[in-house]
């Protein structure tokens, strides 16, 4: 079958161009995609050097199956995601499916890693072309492993459901899953966009007394409060390393700082913020993936202080999404109102206007 997919060239553009998709075999699973989730990492693979379908937040319908598959069946409704966990690796017997050592795009250090459906069964222009992180989802269909679905069990519309697969997981697992955030505490959030207010949502269902949130948008501050802050912070980009806003969360946290700090921003020179924000023996935790090189004054680390880069909010797909859809179906977890905008295919340009703007809490691809 043909559809329209978006193909990044790898070299910083993309374009809309049919695809063809073929029958999976094994283990597969193909999935006609009713929506994608718009993220700054699709963004970025725009220059990750090699042409790729691009996504990695989507949701659909399950259109065929290999002789493999056993949990979903031809019309279910699933979430995809890309930890996409082999079970039997180290540290998926280690409970740590997130980065499993055979499967995950982002661990396993595979061109296209073992969780990658065959790459035949996608092509371009008659060549294999390869899917973001193992799914490709901004495209009218995909062949994935099962591993990389979950079959949806509540009424949810397939715009809000897509971005339970990478942002809302991230955001509110790093709260729960990683930092583990006791009722009562304060938290302090540096960075609104999609993955900070889902963090926001996290510390709100976990139960924190003090939610600040930080960031240079007013815009994005109000949002916060929608999602749950009780504080907001507006810095000021010329403010080098935040030292105003650090100041303000003191001032907030009884002089001390806040329990918990969660770093959103994915901006290089903020990396060493959360340490600055948390008390003597509080948890700093890098949610938005900073790879680059930075420089961290030791004395932040005084004193007993914590700090961790956990991948994908440590999500276990089959235990952790379906945990997020019931908060959703009980009104705790909201993700209908975090669609800000919907686009077509065609739009995608616009799409990234928008998140790369701020106008949006989350934008998404409907097919």
């Amino acid at each position: 079958m043909k559809v329209e997919a978006a193909i990044a060239s790898g070299s910083g553009s993309f374009t809309i161009d049919f695809i063809e998709v073929r029958e999976p075999q094994g283990d597969e699973v193909l999935v006609d995609i009713k929506a994608a989730g718009i993220c700054h990492t699709d963004y970025d693979s725009l220059s990750w050097g090699k042409p790729i379908v691009m996504g990695h937040e989507g949701a659909g319908i399950v259109r065929s199956v290999g002789p493999l598959v056993r949990k979903v069946q031809p019309g279910d409704s699933v979430i995809l995601n890309w930890a996409i966990p082999c079970g039997y690796c180290f540290q998926c017997l280690e409970g740590n499916q997130h980065i499993c050592e055979i499967n995950s795009p982002v661990t396993s250090g595979n061109k296209a890693s073992g969780g990658h459906a065959a790459l035949e069964r996608t092509t371009y222009q008659g060549q294999p072309i390869e899917r973001s992180f193992s799914l490709g989802t901004m495209s009218g269909a995909t062949v994935v492993r099962e591993a990389a679905v979950v079959k949806t069990h509540v009424p949810i519309p397939f715009s809000s459901a897509a971005i339970v697969g990478c942002g809302v997981m991230t955001g509110v697992g790093s709260v729960i899953n990683a930092a583990q955030v006791k009722p009562g505490r304060s938290v302090v959030v540096v960075g609104t966009g999609g993955v900070g207010l889902n963090v926001i949502q996290g510390a709100r269902i976990a139960g924190a007394g003090m939610i600040i949130a930080v960031d240079v948008n007013p815009n994005r501050l109000e949002m916060a409060t929608r999602y749950g802050a009780t504080h907001t912070v507006l810095a000021d980009r010329a403010d080098k390393g935040l030292a105003q806003a650090v100041s303000q969360v003191k001032q907030l946290t009884g002089g001390r700082g806040a329990d918990y700090a969660f770093e959103c921003t994915a901006i290089p020179e903020l990396g060493a913020v959360p340490l600055a924000m948390v008390r003597n023996a509080g948890l700093a935790c890098q949610v938005s993936g900073i790879e680059q090189e930075i420089t961290i004054d030791m004395n932040l680390f005084e004193w007993d202080k914590i700090y961790i880069n956990p991948l994908y909010g440590k999500c276990r797909p089959e235990v952790d999404i379906p945990i997020l859809l019931n908060l959703y179906q009980k009104g705790d977890l909201i993700l209908d109102d975090l669609v800000t905008r919907t686009y077509s295919l065609h739009q995608l340009d616009q799409a990234f206007d928008d998140m790369l703007n701020g106008r949006n809490a989350k934008g998404v691809l409907v097919f």
